[in-house]
């Protein structure tokens, strides 16, 4: 199954995060719009009824309401949205501006508790109509020609400011026609200098307001729609151009096969963001060139190393079957092959450890012992040995190590066979042990010919040899063919202390060679 595509994935999720900042930005330019015009038109609402209350507490009856009705009017004139009614002091209807064009559709005040509209305000706002048209149909011109049939009882529900108070904007009513129009207005009192008390009703219809809000929002939406489109779209272009380094990094890596492991992953056009990963995988590709080039001499090193004992059974066997041969030599011969079969299971042995010890669930069984006494108990079991070679081998310091012990002993044995085959005659061979911070110290130390600095840190690689054409010569501290030693036993002490997580390094000078076992402290 594919697997999705990196590049739509981010581009969708570009637009998801563009759709959801549209949204939020569009709704607050939405919320501050409409709280801008609603302050607008609040603030025209309260001007407007200040002014006309502060006009009409000028006159002296309610007749000059009628006689002066244009100086009140010319309040919300301007303004097609806004109306204006004034009522006399016994709640009749004198004087009205707009009121048929603002209450054109019939009206439904909003009940507090269910909100439904109520079937006397849309004959309050069919009455209005009525006279308007009946105004209009005698060419009456001048407002107040009202017969004033309507009165203040009949509007809808709101709050009277009485006339000594202050307007504000809390004061504002809102109510809605049947069709849903929203209006909204104050009613106030006013108070003539005869002492009578009048009413002022001013009002504006809102519907203008809505369709400008509708429209706003709808350009809101259609712009968020495509802006979210041209988002993705741009957004996946722009993102398959950055991952074009990946790419290439991709088609540098399909060109490393086999034969070309040195082939490397260019980082000079890489971006900054990918150095890391560039370097990661070149380093990768590196430590897999060098295993494979280990493997392939490991494996020629195998191969001529097998072969050498085969050609000495084969050539020995060819020999004796030349021509008759006494019984003595036929058991010689026998005991010649032995000799080079037991040569090629050591050889084998030493071959299958190190591949058992390098994979990663091999067992160690880890215990704690006296480093002294073990270091005694090989050297003891060395000792016909070193007789034989006319070396003596001694122990000295004291320590403790948590560590495996059959594994130790291997690293310490090997080593010290590797000491017996290179000491002159009548030399010394020290085993030593030694704690510190870091951890647990065992070094073997022998007498004889220095190793050449340029070889001191390859003699631990598998079947390694000083001289390149493979030399019987004996060369100090190196196992060699001759010898009957492997070409393993370094290499395998190497191996042991990676288990443990510790190091084995090899110092050699005029006085002699040293192998120098660190093995970190546990706990």
């Amino acid at each position: 199954m594919r697997g999705r595509s990196l590049a739509a994935t981010l581009a969708l999720a570009f637009g998801v995060t563009t759709l959801a900042v549209f949204a939020l930005v569009g709704s607050y330019l939405y919320l501050a719009l409409d709280r801008q015009i609603k302050t607008q038109d609040n603030l025209d609402i309260v001007l407007a009824a200040r002014h006309a209350r502060r006009l009409a507490e000028e006159l002296d009856t309610a007749k000059g309401i009628r006689e002066h009705s244009d100086r009140l009017v010319s309040t919300v004139l301007g303004n097609e949205a806004m109306s204006l009614a004034m009522f006399g002091p016994d709640g009749q209807r004198v004087i009205e501006h707009n009121i048929a064009a603002t209450f054109a559709v019939p009206l439904g005040s909003k009940d507090a508790a269910s909100g439904t509209a109520s079937r006397a305000d849309a004959d309050i706002a069919s009455r209005f109509a009525s006279e308007a048209e009946n105004r209009a149909a005698s060419d009456t011109e001048v407002p107040g020609a009202a017969s004033g049939a309507l009165s203040i009882a009949d509007l809808p529900p709101l709050k009277r400011i009485p006339s000594m108070a202050r307007i504000t904007e809390t004061d504002i009513g809102d109510w809605t026609g049947r069709d849903g129009a929203p209006i909204r207005g104050i009613l106030t009192d006013v108070r003539l200098r005869d002492g009578e008390v009048a009413s002022v009703l001013v009002a504006r219809n809102m519907s203008d307001r809505w369709l400008l809000l509708d429209r706003y929002r709808d350009e809101l939406h259609l712009a968020g729609v495509v802006g979210v489109v041209l988002a993705i779209l741009l957004s996946y272009l722009l993102i398959r151009a950055a991952l074009r380094p990946l790419r290439d990094i991709a088609a540098s890596a399909s060109r490393v096969t086999v034969n070309r492991l040195d082939t490397r992953i260019e980082t000079a056009r890489v971006p900054s963001e990918l150095t890391a990963l560039v370097s990661a995988l070149n380093a990768m590709l590196a430590r897999v060139d060098l295993g494979f080039q280990r493997l392939s001499r490991f494996t020629a090193d195998l191969a001529h190393d097998m072969r050498t004992p085969l050609s000495n059974m084969r050539g020995a066997a060819e020999v004796a079957l030349a021509r008759p041969r006494s019984t003595e030599e036929y058991e010689a011969l026998l005991a010649s092959n032995v000799e080079e079969c037991d040569r090629l299971t050591r050889m084998i042995e030493s071959v299958l450890f190190i591949a058992r010890a390098e994979h990663p669930q091999f067992v160690k069984h880890m215990h704690e012992f006296d480093v002294a006494l073990e270091l005694t108990h090989i050297a003891e079991y060395f000792e016909g040995i070193a007789e034989d070679a006319r070396v003596s081998v001694r122990v000295s310091g004291a320590a403790r190590l948590t560590a495996d012990l059959e594994l130790f002993r291997r690293a310490v044995s090997n080593l010290l066979a590797n000491a017996i085959r290179y000491t002159p005659p009548d030399g010394e061979i020290v085993l030593d042990a030694s704690a510190s911070e870091r951890g647990t110290r065992v070094s073997v130390t022998n007498q004889g010919q220095p190793i050449a600095p340029e070889h001191i840190e390859r003699i631990f690689d598998r079947f390694y040899r000083i001289d390149p054409s493979r030399s019987t010569l004996p060369q100090a501290g190196v196992s060699q063919a001759s010898t009957g030693s492997t070409g393993l036993g370094l290499a395998i002490v190497r191996t042991i202390m990676e288990l443990h997580g510790g190091t084995v390094r090899a110092e050699s000078d005029a006085h002699g060679t040293r192998f120098i076992l660190t093995f970190p402290r546990v706990g």
